[in-house]
């Protein structure tokens, strides 16, 4: 089946800030003295929405939906004041997104990010031409492993599930592509290739610059045949 879009996850496929999310967790667990695994948390909740990430990490209490947005608004602007200095994309993302495009292919976004972050995150990228749909996990969709939010973004650019791509570097993330019918490719920045493996996953790679070496674009039908 011919493939018609790519949908990339934004943190740590897109850009490289899983780093600077386990730093801002730290951080934010020392502000509200709380004794935290980072790696545990992170595995708990990575590809979770921020409301959904506060409610695991506060599991001895009931937070309403206002609470949580407020926890939410402080560890992500806990991030950005860390990685703002320290940005970095996975290396050779914009360059194969803007390649995948002048093959004709829709290009979209599927992040558990907010707002905040999705804006943080593009107007540094300055991709060149911009998605055609973003949609990220303040919308009230549920968070990874469900497929809610890749399906939307297929949905908003108009392509089938099965012809739909998506990249992603955790397991959840993964896990969601194969809920939602979507083949995958595994981008191994912050997971290794076993971590991230499954049926539906075409590829691992460490990040863009190994898929344009391997001309993944050029031989992207024959592969998903």
């Amino acid at each position: 089946m011919k493939v018609e879009a790519l949908i990339f996850d934004m943190d740590g496929t897109m850009i490289d800030s899983m780093p600077w999310h386990a730093k801002s967790w730290v951080v934010f667990a020392r502000n509200h003295k709380l004794d935290i695994d980072v790696s545990d948390l992170l595995a708990r909740t990575t590809g979770r929405t921020g409301v959904e990430c506060m409610r695991v990490l506060f599991d001895d209490r009931v937070l309403s939906d206002a609470e949580c947005e407020a926890l939410v608004h402080e560890k992500e602007t806990i991030y950005r004041d860390l990685f703002h200095d320290n940005f970095t994309e996975v290396a050779g993302f914009t360059a194969f997104a803007k390649a995948a495009v002048a093959r004709g292919l829709k290009i979209a976004v599927g992040t558990a990010g907010d707002k905040h972050n999705i804006e943080f995150a593009m107007s540094r990228l300055k991709m060149d031409p911009l998605p055609l749909a973003i949609v990220g996990g303040d919308e009230g969709l549920t968070g990874k492993p469900t497929p809610a939010i890749f399906l939307e973004a297929a949905r908003r650019i108009g392509a089938d599930p099965a012809r739909c791509i998506v990249f992603e570097d955790a397991p959840f993330g993964i896990e969601a592509a194969r809920r939602g019918g979507m083949r995958a490719v595994a981008v191994c920045s912050t997971h290794t290739a076993e971590e991230l493996a499954g049926s539906h996953v075409i590829a691992a790679v460490k990040d863009y610059e190994e898929l344009a070496h391997s001309n993944f674009l050029e031989t992207l039908d024959a592969a998903t045949a």
